[in-house]
């Protein structure tokens, strides 16, 4: 597959998490490039130019109905991620760390367990980690364990999975609905004083990243890799 205009034209794109931010511009982006898409996700009222099928991280049959449903996946998109805190050690209750794990490793490995009898012998997975896995500090104890164990993760399946594609997309900070309502203005003030220590002065828009992910669907030699999408957020 060479990385042109028309890689993605009449593909199975599976988005698992698409319903908002990072995974519904992903979803846009790999429509608009003519592919077959399919969003998962705990409700279907998602409209766009694609199928969206319910199913839950932490169900496994409404994986496995939902993957079968679709039938033949070139790419597989995973972005569902648990939507918590940033709790020190000492504040951490043992549901922070369940609810962290179960759906952003456990939940994203099921999946592509289940999606696995369905991956095209060339199919690509690609994974979202973020940039607290290599970035840490007090109250980034769940965000950064749990973003590396996934690119550990990411790394075995692309040798155990091969030749199929395995990827990780690790994104910094991202202006979508998981820091407020649009227009809100602790949101605003919050991506300000971010892009502020930023060396490109801005924070990340979902588009940005979108195109990281079609840049791992599409690159036949990339796999077991890392893109970090953050603005340089890691320097």
């Amino acid at each position: 597959m060479s990385l042109d205009a028309d890689f993605l034209r009449q593909r199975n794109v599976a988005v698992l998490g698409g319903g908002s931010g990072i995974g519904r511009a992903v979803a846009e982006e790999a429509a608009a490039a003519g592919a077959l898409v399919f969003v998962l996700g705990r409700s279907l009222a998602v409209s766009g130019p694609w199928q969206a099928l319910r199913a839950d991280v932490t169900d496994i049959a409404s994986l496995s109905a939902a993957f079968a449903e679709i039938g033949r996946i070139d790419h597989l998109v995973l972005t569902a991620g648990a939507r918590v805190g940033s709790p020190r050690l000492e504040e951490a209750t043992r549901a922070d760390f369940e609810q962290t794990f179960g759906v952003k490793l456990f939940g994203n490995l099921l999946a592509v367990q289940q999606a696995r009898p369905y991956l095209a012998a060339d199919a690509s997975v690609t994974f979202t980690s973020g940039l607290l896995s290599r970035k840490y500090g007090a109250g980034g104890l769940l965000k950064s364990t749990v973003n590396a164990a996934l690119e550990a993760a990411a790394k075995n399946l692309a040798k155990e999975l091969a030749p199929r594609r395995v990827n990780v997309v690790s994104p910094g900070v991202v202006d979508t609905e998981l820091w407020g309502p649009a227009g809100a203005e602790k949101r605003q003030a919050a991506m300000a004083r971010i892009a502020a220590d930023l060396p490109l002065g801005r924070v990340g828009r979902p588009q940005d990243l979108a195109q990281a992910y079609l840049f791992a669907m599409g690159n036949a030699f990339l796999t077991g890799a890392v893109l970090d999408v953050d603005g340089g957020g890691l320097l």
